[in-house]
């Protein structure tokens, strides 16, 4: 990825990343070569439509995939605060250290929050769980620590929802409630899959706010993966476009904003409507749908939807990641043989 920042270790890097799920119908292959960097203090966005792998490959970071899902390429690599490495995609299912590092050291805020909060405890007893289980505190501080993540996500009377349960509580509510959770133990990455869903925009900003001024405060890398484009132009640093389980282009906020080079990244920048616009003038939409994971085009896998698509090639071959401009994106439109014919 173009570096524009002085680290050069990132906290988790994640190298040709293949999660596949086994079916009876066939193999779907949910993620699919994916290389990407994930740096301290730092927010790096996943963009891409609704079925692309964005949230199996964050899943995939924690080995948290459902059967009959499974890892089956690739290296997620995490550097520990001592700066030890760790390679999480190749630890065993319940072993020591992929328990100590899920909820302290990489935390991640889930897009339904009901399927992921415990129906019959007190949603203070969930978040406090968490706190002893990582931190070395008493049961009356982490109490006090539950009740304060409680108020600053915006949750009103956060003494009484302590001891409320998940479901006298609305959607907002209890996404708020994963975000407190997610963020006890003052985690090194926070992985956050549609955070603000279900949230107002008040609420949205807020939750936002806080969040950067964590990623501030603990030096925190945060994966954001998202659809609104608003979001990500306000809080990344870094973003990752997928399309179809790979990353098809990739670099910094700015780049990507104002130079994209992918024609999936600039199809997805001019569906957004813009201040101005004649009232009028329909929007610009993508051609057609994401194609079914079983029913994977060859070669290029947006070649079905893309305007430029050239026939012999994009069909045929499967473009690389490459430094194009200042990005690096996955197309044959930006190469120069090709180009120049």
């Amino acid at each position: 990825m173009p570096q524009t920042h002085m680290q050069t270790e990132p906290l988790v890097e994640i190298r040709d990343l293949q999660t596949h799920f086994f079916t009876e119908d066939g193999v779907v292959k949910a993620v699919d070569g994916v290389d990407l960097d994930v740096f301290a203090n730092r927010t790096l966005c996943i963009l891409g439509e609704s079925g692309c792998g964005k949230s199996i490959m964050a899943r995939s970071i924690l080995r948290i995939v459902d059967a009959p899902g499974k890892i089956v390429g690739g290296s997620i690599t995490y550097r520990n605060a001592e700066g030890r490495s760790v390679d999480l995609a190749r630890e065993r299912h319940g072993s020591r250290a992929l328990r100590s590092i899920r909820g302290q050291d990489i935390a991640m805020i889930f897009q339904e929050p009901m399927s992921s909060l415990g129906p019959v405890q007190k949603i203070g007893r969930q978040i406090t769980e968490t706190i002893l289980l990582h931190r070395k505190v008493s049961k009356a501080e982490a109490r006090e620590i539950a009740i304060d993540l409680l108020d600053r996500v915006g949750i009103p009377r956060p003494a009484e929802r302590f001891e409320a349960y998940p479901f006298e509580l609305s959607g907002g509510m209890r996404q708020r409630v994963m975000i407190a959770m997610a963020l006890s133990c003052r985690p090194r990455l926070l992985i956050a899959d549609e955070p603000t869903t279900a949230l107002d925009v008040t609420t949205q900003a807020q939750i936002l706010d806080l969040i950067a001024e964590l990623k501030e405060e603990l030096e925190m890398g945060v994966m954001l993966i998202t659809h609104d484009l608003g979001v990500v132009a306000e809080v990344a640093e870094d973003v990752a476009v997928m399309y179809m389980g790979k990353v098809v282009e990739r670099g910094d906020v700015n780049a990507i904003f104002e130079a994209p080079q992918h024609p999936y990244t600039r199809a997805l920048l001019e569906s957004v409507p813009r201040i101005g616009q004649p009232r009028r003038e329909r929007l610009p939409a993508i051609e057609g749908m994401v194609p079914h994971p079983l029913a994977r085009p060859s070669g290029c896998t947006f070649r079905t939807r893309c305007p430029h698509a050239i026939e012999g090639l994009c069909d045929v071959r499967t473009p690389e990641l490459k430094p194009a401009g200042q990005t690096d994106a996955a197309c044959f439109l930006l190469d120069d043989e090709v180009r120049h014919g």
